[in-house]
């Protein structure tokens, strides 16, 4: 388990090195060009995406399924109104 892991961080390592070499490219060299400017975008792009998400059902605080659908709806009505005369 201790090589993967440490495969895994040296890969981490050199992509981020890549990233900001990309960005420091971008920023102080005036002939960066196409490829600085996608393996910057791309590691942002990376950067945003939800990966400390987790199943909805082991989500603390999480709604059941049909919520959305049930509140559309609107109040369940039942099919004859109890009128308070006996009608």
């Amino acid at each position: 388990m201790a090589p993967a892991r440490t495969a895994r961080r040296a890969v981490a390592l050199g992509l981020g090195v890549l990233w900001w070499w990309a960005v420091l490219r971008l920023a102080l060299e005036p002939g960066a060009g196409v490829i600085e400017g996608a393996v910057a975008v791309g590691g942002w792009g990376l950067s945003v995406l939800p990966v400390h998400c987790v199943p909805r059902r082991r989500a603390a605080g999480a709604l059941g399924a049909g919520r959305w659908r049930r509140a559309l709806r609107g109040p369940e009505r039942s099919p004859v109104p109890n009128r308070p005369d006996g009608r």
